[in-house]
């Protein structure tokens, strides 16, 4: 009688078991590319059953109970946190203005607004936050798109130029002077506009006059 030997080759040390192909996760693909963990529960997973999806590099952790599925198209994982847990976050300062072309620094932290009184979530992602005044808090507030499905404040560079004026002592008023600089020397830039924008924030639109004025 023969007898056939199977051999098994052995896992080397530090490998790690292959990845489940999303398709096979049924609960997976219900899930948004970013969700929280109530989400994964309520779509049938359980508590060890994300755990192993965890360990197989399915998903990955961007903060306390919030997940993202690795088969998502690629994106600022730290803005799409922020984004989730504070759906009020908006890209402002010099964050915004570098993101317009309006100023040469590259801030280590982004710059992000919430309405004044509004809690600050604990986030893994390098953030400066600032509390700005809920009753001008949405204008000027566009959105900017992180992954397909996932979005977050952006203010116009517009708004962003006045907000640098009207944070000049603690930003510096070369922040506000260069970006408005940049922003005149741009086809269709309107200064009436911006002019009128300005009217609904105090302090503004004095220093923004006097600024147009030398720069016209």
């Amino acid at each position: 009688m023969s007898c056939r030997v199977c051999t098994v080759e052995p896992m080397r040390l530090g490998s790690h078991p292959p990845r489940p192909p999303a398709g096979r996760l049924p609960a997976v693909g219900q899930l948004p590319v970013t969700f929280s963990y109530a989400e994964a529960r309520a779509a049938g997973l359980s508590k060890y059953g994300v755990y192993r999806l965890r360990d197989a590099g399915v998903l990955e952790v961007l903060g306390r109970g919030l997940y993202r599925r690795t088969d998502g198209p690629p994106a600022d994982v730290g803005l799409v946190a922020v984004a989730v847990r504070a759906p009020a976050a908006t890209v402002c300062l010099t964050s915004a203005l570098a993101r317009y072309g309006l100023t040469d620094a590259i801030p280590a932290a982004t710059d992000i607004a919430l309405p004044r009184g509004t809690r600050r979530p604990a986030v893994a992602a390098a953030v400066v936050w600032h509390a700005f005044d809920p009753d001008t808090f949405v204008l000027g507030r566009d959105f900017l798109d992180l992954d397909g499905t996932t979005s977050i404040g952006l203010y116009s560079a517009e708004r962003s130029i006045i907000d640098a004026f009207r944070t000049r002592r603690t930003e510096g008023h070369e922040l506000a002077y260069e970006a408005l600089r940049r922003w005149l020397r741009r086809p269709g830039s309107q200064p009436a506009q911006l002019v009128r924008l300005a009217a609904a924030f105090s302090r503004v639109s004095t220093p923004l006059r006097a600024a147009l004025e030398i720069l016209l």
